[in-house]
């Protein structure tokens, strides 16, 4: 590793403002994965041929790893879980290239996924519970609850940034410290195992995302069908 991963280098001075490689590297993979996309889907047809199909494929196996985790259309959260998966998985594996190392071995990377993990789940609460249920779930059952809630809601996002990043760092480290070490050829089963971890870890990431999104989600219907019970028995 050619830095250290709390000390990201200065790729060019845009005015005031220092950009890193790191932010040079996730702006290219942005534009990669969308003109990608924007190319994959311009010519939808009812017959898919092998690029929509594949497509299609990856699309049903995403919503139906939404549904097990979350009853109802999982078109809702589509858009977020498929594109923290797509783009953690391309920007671990970013490493494979020469010269480049991946964002999510930087801390500030992991941080603002996580981040907007952490504003999904509030809009989500507050989206299906109303701003005044979403406050309430924090004091349920109990007002004693309200620390313990407040901190794991925040611990439970911090917990999805340092797994991330401990996990991609320490697989570029070993690989950078034997690539010098023995030379070209002895690290290729070790990136072999990093493509491996960096598809898992971009998975948990997705998956864990779409746990604690999903969980306001759940606890709204769960209120609600608790609601029509009472009026049933009223």
């Amino acid at each position: 590793m050619g830095s250290s991963p709390f000390n990201a280098e200065t790729a060019f001075m845009l005015g005031p403002l220092a950009i890193t490689w790191p932010v040079v590297v996730t702006w290219g993979i942005m534009t990669a994965l969308m003109t990608t996309s924007i190319l994959m889907t311009r010519h939808l047809t009812l017959k898919p041929g092998r690029a929509q199909a594949v497509l299609e494929l990856i699309v049903n196996t995403l919503d139906g790893e939404i549904r097990a985790t979350v009853p109802g259309d999982p078109a809702r959260f589509r858009p977020l879980v498929g594109t923290l998966l797509i783009f953690i998985l391309v920007a671990n594996w970013s490493s494979l290239l020469p010269g480049i190392e991946p964002p999510t071995a930087h801390l500030e990377t992991d941080a603002a996924l996580a981040f907007i993990v952490f504003l999904s789940s509030i809009f989500w609460g507050i989206r299906s519970q109303g701003i005044g249920g979403w406050l309430g779930s924090f004091v349920r059952p109990s007002w004693l609850m309200l620390p313990l809630n407040l901190i794991g809601q925040v611990t439970r996002h911090f917990s999805l940034m340092i797994r991330l990043f401990g996990n991609v760092m320490s697989g570029v480290f070993v690989i950078s410290i034997v690539l010098s070490l023995a030379g070209l050829l002895v690290p290729i089963p070790l990136m072999a195992l990093e493509m491996l971890t960096g598809a898992v870890q971009a998975y948990i990431f997705a998956t864990l995302a779409l746990v604690f999104v999903g969980s306001a989600v759940s606890e709204a219907d769960a209120e609600n069908k608790m609601q029509q019970k009472e009026r049933t028995h009223d």
